[in-house]
């Protein structure tokens, strides 16, 4: 019995695999741009769980698998009360009988992990507590669509040491990156995860509580809410804490390079950034966006074997 592919964490790809996801995705956009007729799903379903909402991630992967032929079943709080109403392992056996993938967007990581043991079909981590696989896939993406390459390129987290850190942490035990988190004390990223970067000995890692130091020399500047969902109780006390983390026009300045912004979206403008650094030609924060689509497109079409 041959066994399925799941997409929980970012080390599930080896390094080989990531780099052709990269070569697919530049396949699959271009596909996408010219408008070709690419049915590679017809007859296929896709069912998507959320627990924690979010517009990209549905709206990425409802597109993306319908202009591939397929159809994507929403099933919100509302439908599937998962680890509430019913077991997870019930709840993955059950849809795995109707569909034949599943993505999950969900606050305990706990929680995919047993869709994955359970479920009979791929599953998808579209995002936990935990990590963010999709998003930082497509970072990674569109920094090479930028660059070129990924060579010796600076990459500066800036703000709350939170799932997306950690899932830059994960890719970096796979891609050779110089990578430096910024935050302020008690707010750093996972433990575990630093400790296994530094091991694998693949990327170079800082960790820094200093926003104008950590950034010298960023070839990107990358940044995410103060309080993500779930922690908006603390976002008054947040926003004092953070307060000298903010991306601005002078804190890019202080990277004595042509750097780049990111962030992952939705933004907080005049918390984590500033208006004026989100429309400036230094972000590349929508083409980021929109790679969502190409890069879970090409992760979909990998794990279910049709490339």
């Amino acid at each position: 019995m041959k066994l399925k592919k799941d997409f929980i964490h970012i080390n599930d790809f080896s390094t080989d695999e990531i780099l052709e996801l990269i070569d697919l995705t530049i396949e699959i956009k271009s596909r996408f741009q010219k408008r070709e007729e690419y049915y590679p799903f017809k007859g296929y379903t896709l069912a998507m769980i959320f627990s924690k909402p979010s517009a990209r991630t549905r709206i990425s992967f409802e597109t993306g698998f319908s202009r591939m032929g397929g159809k994507a079943i929403y099933l919100g709080p509302e439908d599937i009360g998962i680890g509430k109403r019913e077991a997870v392992k019930d709840i993955a056996r059950v849809i795995s009988s109707y569909n034949d993938i599943i993505m999950a967007r969900l606050f305990d990581h706990a929680h995919i992990l047993d869709l994955a043991k359970y479920a009979s079909i791929p599953v998808i981590n579209g995002l936990t507590d935990y990590n963010h696989p999709c998003q930082i896939m497509c970072d990674i993406f569109t920094i090479f669509e930028k660059k070129g390459d990924l060579d010796n390129l600076k990459i500066a987290y800036v703000g709350d040491g939170n799932n997306i850190v950690n899932s830059w942490l994960i890719l970096a035990q796979r891609l050779s990156i110089n990578f430096v988190c910024i935050c302020p004390e008690g707010y750093e990223p996972n433990n575990e995860l630093m400790e296994k970067v530094k091991f694998t000995g693949h990327s170079t890692f800082e960790l820094s509580h200093d926003p104008i130091k950590g950034v010298e020399g960023a070839d990107i500047i990358y940044t995410d809410v103060w309080a993500s969902m779930g922690q908006k109780s603390e976002a008054t006390a947040r926003e004092k804490i953070f307060k000298e983390f903010q991306v601005n026009s002078k804190m890019i300045s202080n990277t004595n390079k042509d750097t780049l912004f990111m962030h992952c979206l939705p933004a907080e403008r005049g918390r984590e950034t500033t208006d004026e650094v989100m429309e400036s030609s230094r972000s590349i924060v929508f083409q980021q966006a929109e790679n969502r689509m190409h890069m879970q497109n090409a992760i979909m079409l990998k794990i279910c074997e049709k490339v």
